[in-house]
């Protein structure tokens, strides 16, 4: 992590002795120097850092790579104590001249102070350097140690045993997992293939490798079994030797002479030739790079002897890249059930005794806390089989797990195995996974969220035709890849919407975060406060917070409010931003703050400002001081105005500002957006950075606000709200120069406003959702072009015309809604049309009486969703032909429709949804909520949806009642008779209608 540290203060450093001509005379000669000694210094850090790990005496190590962090860092401080001095207003008129005149002299002051503090951060790089020499002469680099002994310090972190070695349990699931593999290693092809077996550190990779190594069948089908572990710092030739070495075994040969002195090429041509003729498997065990792919491929010939390789990894990349000629023969190895963790788990701690019941809850909650990850509930359970089987020390353990992983010597190898993911990743990387202390455990993390606050962190690196999101989104890719961080949610689209680290994985990171001052975390009242966090992250709302708690070097501060109850009085609302001036980040999200905070507005290295979720409803004009801005996050508080000054703010990459509201009527949901408003003659064009605009109302006093939106030409996603029919052609216009919108998102004034897109000839090509939101007087032709539309959301359309017609042919298109689009009587799904869509709703088509899917139509479609189209009696024809249907649910649907599906009806509709595995009827609307059954539960009781419904339809009779009788004056008596009769004759229709039914059943 340190590595990262110096690499990002190195570009920082580059960046201003290239802006900052005027420094003091040998400023820059300090600079240049300073900059090649860290340099030098960042060359040996990751061979530091190895030895670090593996070696037992890596003290004097820890030593040199702190000071190395503190160079850095206070390097860093310097940087941006000048560019504070920079960023200060001068004001106007006379004003300017005494502000210009002061921050001269500041200015002045403070290039003094940089040449100062240079000199001494001069003197302590030298010394590093010095001390580094000294190392390199003593042969402490990791290029110049003995490669096998590289290879031996990083296996015996894999082979040091648990308590109880993991493989000597059977793994639950594990003969099932060892079948699978078997019957794809014996297969009756005659070609080599690739066997990658995939999953995060501590499912239990390797222990399935071997069984199936081991066994019999397999022994006996391939006369030739090799097995290397290659760990991180591997030697490929002393693995080429070993390789030489095991299959000469099998001939009860020794390896042929001159194989010491072979080449890495002469090896791999000896292998190959020998294998020749053969029938081998090969287990390359641990493969951490695609270059450890590649070092051994070539070894090992396709000889059509029905060979296989059988490898490891936790990167998935690297199982699909070796299986690239057998893609379908990639095994992803899944965390244990449930119910799978807790037979591991008692099986380990009890042995053939069941669990205590006093213990029983605590024990459940310990193994939650596993996450079903075979290594850690192994490692657990030993610890807890030395412990005395009382509740109140199982209590303990639980209350202290992390101290437990940290510091039980039973643990340690757990935490040397969980730790290699880490210690491997590349800087950029390291620090991006460290970034995860700082959200409590369990916390689901949004994945817009963090990639913003990666950004302003400054972990991302430029790269040339990407932007920094672009570049963001890779490494959080790389490391759910790396089986390192998983994801908890995803959108009917596909894209990530959620995700988090693995729980014991997530106390190591926190270790090391702490370690290097990377981030301090506040979970109580009252704790010793850290002295050098550079991030802290405040997970109690009643912890105190004073100025002397925060020191000069605090870059980062991030707010938990929600995980316990929100006292309206917190000592945290009323922190001062005094000693905060450097701050990058400041996250407020979630806490009932009434108030925009004023003084953040000093805070002008800030680039990071959320008050999402908070009830802060005006925005003061003093944001425009915060020139560095990059993210400002207002969702769902309550502004709905900003100030004219926010334009100044050139730097935004994402403007965030609108809530959602919800309305019901007649038991239909509306979602409405509220965005926000910006004063008449705005001109845009001066945020010239912006990635993310979200949501913006159309101002019916400035016409110039919609043709100016196509200067943003940056714009990624565009949300637009209360737009008028005549604001349309200005809109396309603005549209047709935004090439890089991937999401847009348009709304009308009112229901019945038409929203006219039709004058658009060049539409965005890389654009990815849609959300058209008012009337359609047709839909638009551009959109049968878009390529690369994933999702699509229409509602009020009220189209006369078959909207599928125009979308059936989209190639990757996955998710449609439609509500009140359609006004016609009949939908049909076309044979061969929306072949990858996934998810289907159709809600109030007021007129729809007949939904047709032909066969071959949505052969992907997951989830359907029926809603609210009260004239639709009857199951969609052709439902049964969609194989991959998981999910389907009618929400608010005739009663007539419903019955169809009992099974006793003897019409053949339940046989169609019988084997879909979740079928939900939504069917009584009560305070704000309906009433959901499964197909089971409706078998079981046909009776009470009837009932349901039979209460739903009086309602209305009670609302207009209420308006005819009541409002009108009439006597309380009489409307009572009203609603008597009423109600006799509602329940005298269902009677009558089940007595019918009674008598067709």
């Amino acid at each position: 992590m340190v590595e990262g540290a110096v690499a990002f203060l190195l570009n920082k450093l580059s960046n201003f002795t290239a802006e900052q001509k005027n420094l003091l005379c040998g400023v820059h000669g300090d600079a240049k120097f300073i900059k090649d000694g860290l340099e030098f210094s960042l060359a040996f850090l990751k061979d530091a850092e190895a030895i670090m790990e593996e070696e037992n005496n890596g003290d004097i190590f820890k030593v040199w790579v702190k000071k190395v962090r503190d160079i850095a860092y206070d390097m860093e401080d310097v940087l941006d104590n000048f560019n504070l001095y920079l960023a200060h207003n001068h004001g106007h008129g006379l004003c300017a001249c005494v502000n210009k005149s002061y921050h001269f002299i500041f200015s002045l002051k403070a290039r003094y102070q940089i040449a100062s503090t240079m000199q001494d951060i001069k003197k302590r790089v030298r010394e590093i350097n010095e001390t580094r020499q000294g190392f390199s002469m003593a042969g402490y680099t990791t290029s110049s140690r003995p490669s096998n002994a590289r290879a031996a310090a990083s296996s015996s972190i894999q082979q040091d045993a648990l308590p109880v070695p993991l493989e000597d349990f059977n793994l639950l699931g594990i003969k099932e997992h060892k079948g699978k593999l078997i019957g794809w290693l014996v297969a009756s092809k005659s070609g080599r293939e690739v066997v990658s077996v995939v999953g995060m550190e501590g499912l239990g990779k390797t222990t399935l490798a071997k069984r199936v190594f081991g066994d019999a069948r397999v022994k006996k089908h391939f006369k030739f079994c090799v097995w290397i572990t290659l760990t991180q710092h591997f030697s490929t030739r002393r693995l080429l030797k070993e390789i030489v070495r095991q299959l000469f075994l099998f001939l009860r040969k020794p390896s042929p002479s001159g194989v010491d002195g072979m080449t890495a090429q002469e090896l791999r041509i000896l292998i190959n030739e020998f294998l020749e003729q053969r029938r081998y498997l090969i287990v390359l065990d641990d493969v951490w790079s695609h270059d450890a792919w590649d070092a051994f491929k070539f070894a090992f010939p396709n000889n059509n002897q029905g060979s296989r390789i059988l490898l490891t990894t936790q990167d998935n990349a690297i199982a699909y890249n070796c299986c690239m000629e057998s893609p379908d023969k990639v095994y992803n190895l899944s965390s244990l059930s449930p119910e799978e963790s807790w037979s591991l788990f008692c099986k380990k701690t009890f042995g053939n005794d069941s669990c205590p019941q006093d213990l029983e809850n605590v024990s459940q909650q310990i193994v939650g806390r596993c996450e079903g990850l075979p290594l850690a509930i192994v490692a657990i359970s030993g610890v807890l089989a030395k412990r005395d089987k009382t509740r109140d020390e199982w209590d303990m353990v639980y209350r202290s797990l992390g101290a437990e992983i940290l510091g039980n010597d039973s643990l340690a190898s757990m935490r040397k195995i969980l730790s290699l993911s880490y210690n491997y990743l590349p800087y950029y990387l390291k620090s991006c996974l460290l970034y995860f202390s700082i959200f409590p455990e369990g916390y689901p993390i949004e994945h817009m969220r963090l990639i913003r606050l990666w950004i302003a962190e400054g972990f991302v690196i430029e790269t040339e035709g990407k932007t920094l999101e672009e570049v963001a989104e890779g490494y959080l890719d790389e490391l759910i890849r790396r089986s390192l961080i998983r994801v908890v949610e995803t959108t009917s689209d596909g894209r990530i919407k959620r995700c988090r680290i693995q729980g014991f994985l997530r106390e190591i990171i926190i270790s090391k975060a702490k370690d290097q001052d990377f981030t301090a975390i506040v979970k109580q009242e009252s704790i010793m406060w850290p002295e050098k966090a550079r991030r802290l992250s405040i997970h109690n709302p009643m912890a105190r917070i004073e100025s002397s708690h925060f020191t000069s070097r605090l870059c980062s501060l991030l707010l938990f409010w929600g995980l316990s109850s929100l006292p309206e009085e917190s000592p945290l609302l009323n922190f001062s931003c005094t000693h905060l001036r450097m701050l990058n980040v400041l996250d407020l999200g979630g806490t009932p703050m009434e108030e925009f905070p004023n003084q953040v507005t000093n805070l002008l290295l800030l680039k990071y400002l959320s008050l999402r979720n908070t009830k802060v409803n005006s925005i003061p004009s003093s944001i425009g001081r915060l020139q560095n801005l990059e993210t400002l996050d207002l969702k769902n508080s309550r502004v709905t105005e900003l100030p004219i000054t926010v334009l100044k703010l050139q730097k935004l990459r994402h403007l965030l500002v609108y809530r959602f509201e919800t309305k019901f009527d007649d038991q239909l949901q509306t979602n409405y957006t509220i965005g926000f408003k910006l004063p008449t003659n705005c001109y845009l064009r001066s945020l010239k950075s912006l990635q993310k605009l979200c949501y913006l109302e159309a101002n019916d006093q400035d016409s110039d606000l919609i043709k100016e939106l196509g200067t943003l030409d940056q714009l990624r996603r565009l949300g637009i709200v209360n737009l008028r029919k005549e604001d349309g052609k200005d809109l396309c216009s603005s549209i047709e120069k935004l090439t890089n919108l991937r999401a847009l998102s348009v709304a009308s004034v009112t229901e019945n406003e038409v929203i006219d897109l039709d004058s658009l000839s060049s539409p965005p090509q890389f654009l990815q959702r849609l959300y058209l939101t008012g009337r359609l007087e047709s839909l638009p032709e551009w959109i049968t072009s878009l390529d690369s539309l994933k999702k699509v959301v229409l509602k009020w359309s009220r189209l006369n015309t078959n909207p599928l017609l125009s979308l059936q042919h989209l190639p990757n298109l996955l998710h449609v809604e439609f509500i009140q689009v359609y006004d016609g009587e009949a939908l049909v799904f076309e044979a061969n049309g929306f072949k990858k869509m996934k998810f289907l709703s159709l809600n109030k088509l007021d007129r729809l009486n007949e939904i047709i899917i032909r066969q071959g139509a949505l052969p992907c479609l997951e989830k359907l969703i029926v809603q609210s189209c009260q004239v639709l009696r009857t199951l969609p024809s052709g439902i049964e032909h969609l194989m991959k249907l998981q999910v389907l649910e009618f929400v608010n649907m005739p009663i007539e429709l419903i019955m169809t599906l009992h099974p006793d009806r003897n019409l053949g509709d339940y046989t169609k949804v019988a084997r879909i595995p979740e079928v939900y009827f939504f069917t009584y609307w009560n305070n704000g909520s309906w009433e959901v059954f499964s197909l089971e539960k409706f078998i079981q009781d046909r009776h009470f949806s009837r009932l349901a419904n039979s209460i739903a339809r009086t309602e209305p009779y009670f609302r207009k009642l209420k308006m005819t009788w009541v409002g009108s004056g009439h006597s309380f008596p009489i409307a009572l008779c009203v609603v008597a009769i009423i109600i006799m004759m509602v329940w005298w229709q269902e009677l009558y209608s089940l007595l019918g039914l009674m008598y067709f059943l």
